[in-house]
């Protein structure tokens, strides 16, 4: 709502029969300790356009393994995100060829200075197309220093450059 009035808005409408889903890079099932971390991720930035094999299954199954990991004892970190353009919908909306998702994965309680070269750092990048519904996520892992080249991001980069380097 703070946006001028002359820019563009993307609203729930324009996702309305193009076939896409209202993807969340930040899940709300994420958010679940408050109705108020909740009901953010049900802001318009927190989405982009994702084909229903992506969204509902292969994303969905992710998102699902990261939730484990916390409920096993650790804390996960997360940057989501998307690149690329097929198209927009209703004009404003780019519908990105790529969905990516970086976790860093440290035992719970752990600051981020106690991040180390052994650090299991997961990463994807996953086409937003149908057709892959029944593909395990896995399937999808690339490297962070492939992101990066993917999308122009420095990511990790509040780390020393040797640690950014070893995990990237």
């Amino acid at each position: 709502d703070r946006l001028p009035k002359n820019w563009k808005r993307a609203v729930p409408a324009d996702y309305s029969g193009s076939g896409f889903d209202k993807g969340h890079l930040c899940p709300s099932a994420d958010r679940s300790a408050s109705a108020d971390g909740m009901s953010a991720t049900f802001v318009m930035t927190n989405m982009v356009p994702q084909t229903p094999d992506l969204n509902r299954e292969v994303w969905q199954r992710l998102e699902g393994y990261l939730r484990t990991l916390v409920t096993r004892g650790s804390d996960v970190y997360i940057i989501a995100g998307a690149y690329g353009d097929k198209g927009k919908l209703k004009n404003k909306v780019v519908v990105p060829t790529n969905n990516w998702k970086i976790a860093v994965v440290v035992p719970a309680g752990s600051s981020v200075s106690e991040i180390k070269e052994n650090t299991r750092v997961i990463a994807v990048d996953m086409p937003n197309v149908n057709g892959i519904k029944n593909t395990d996520w896995q399937f999808f892992r690339t490297t962070v220093r492939e992101l990066e080249k993917r999308t122009a991001y420095n990511f990790l980069s509040a780390l020393p450059q040797n640690l950014q380097d070893a995990l990237e």
